[in-house]
């Protein structure tokens, strides 16, 4: 992979006013964070973690308190980044009078785009967003899914080499999350660098190179999906066997009937495993399988947000 930094973050902090009133609400506590070039980036975390505000400091919506956020090297405000910048928010809102069709030359023009070079770009846009039937109804008639198909096409109408993606599977059914997911791939593999937020750890266990988990407006936990799935393990083997005698009984192995005559085990990696096996083969039961415990990123991420409500 290229190491090549194009997200930086150091440090951010942001604060934002309560009603009328002098106090303030922690949005970002240090966040910090870097994505290299031609990664697809997971940003894990409950809502009201921080997610979104770091997007829009990203992407120039919103100014930090402090702390340095850079794309390519450059603040996002600067056209240098922008222009290079390609981004899909969490609740988009289009022109939906307009096609689909019209809404990506409408998109088109902003970046600079023009004539053919323009119409050339939409039609290979829809047919790559899987949009071919639906590029020439209106807006309006869409579905969720397809909203966020024609969304992320407008992001990528200028062929950005950044794609930032706000929330892009909330609320699709499992087909669109699909659907989505496969979209995001093939960016990848035309070189692209996708950051995006989600809080639904199966796409990010399906996509994604890095997972940064986020809590409390900061980064408290990054590496790779199988990495932090290691950091989850249990340490622990199941055994299932039958023919289990009800008199049977090792300290420290853990059992709960599965059916009538049938127990899984539940016994700490070691020596006591082989002994463990040893026993009920000596007492007449029969091995039906012997499997490693893997913690799902799941029970991690679960964890990690409970130690830190705790803290």
């Amino acid at each position: 992979m290229n190491n090549q930094i194009v997200i930086k973050v150091e440090d951010l902090r942001k604060q934002f006013p309560v009603g009328l009133g002098v106090r303030k609400r922690l949005g970002l506590d240090g966040m910090s964070l870097q994505v290299n070039q031609g990664e697809i980036y997971g940003f894990l975390g409950p809502n009201g973690a921080g997610k979104t505000t770091t997007i829009k400091i990203l992407t120039s919506l919103l100014r930090q308190d402090s702390g340095e956020a850079l794309i390519f090297g450059e603040p996002p405000w600067r056209p240098a980044a922008r222009k290079r910048l390609g981004f899909l928010p969490e609740s988009p809102v289009f022109y939906d009078h307009l096609t689909g069709r019209e809404f990506l030359h409408f998109c088109g023009t902003l970046t600079g785009l023009s004539g053919a070079a323009l119409s050339a770009r939409a039609t290979e846009l829809i047919g790559q967003v899987g949009l071919e039937s639906a590029g020439d109804l209106q807006i309006r008639r869409y579905s969720k899914g397809m909203t966020q198909r024609i969304g992320i096409a407008q992001a990528i109408i200028h062929n950005p080499d950044l794609v930032i993606l706000d929330e892009p599977m909330s609320g699709l059914d499992p087909m669109g999350r699909a659907d989505v997911r496969d979209i995001i791939v093939k960016l990848r593999d035309q070189g692209k660098t996708i950051f995006f937020s989600t809080h639904i750890i199966p796409d990010v266990e399906a996509i994604c190179q890095r997972v940064g988990i986020v809590a409390k407006g900061k980064l408290i936990r990054v590496g790779t999906v199988r990495e932090l799935m290691s950091e989850g393990s249990t340490g622990t083997v199941e055994i299932l066997a039958n023919n289990v005698p009800s008199t049977f009984q090792m300290a420290g192995v853990s059992e709960s009937q599965v059916s009538e005559g049938q127990k899984l085990f539940t016994v700490a990696v070691g020596d006591s495993v082989n002994q463990t096996l040893a026993e009920l083969i000596k007492q007449g039961g029969t091995i039906v399988s012997v499997v490693p415990r893997q913690a799902s990123l799941e029970d991690l991420v679960v964890r990690l947000l409970e130690k830190e409500e705790a803290s």
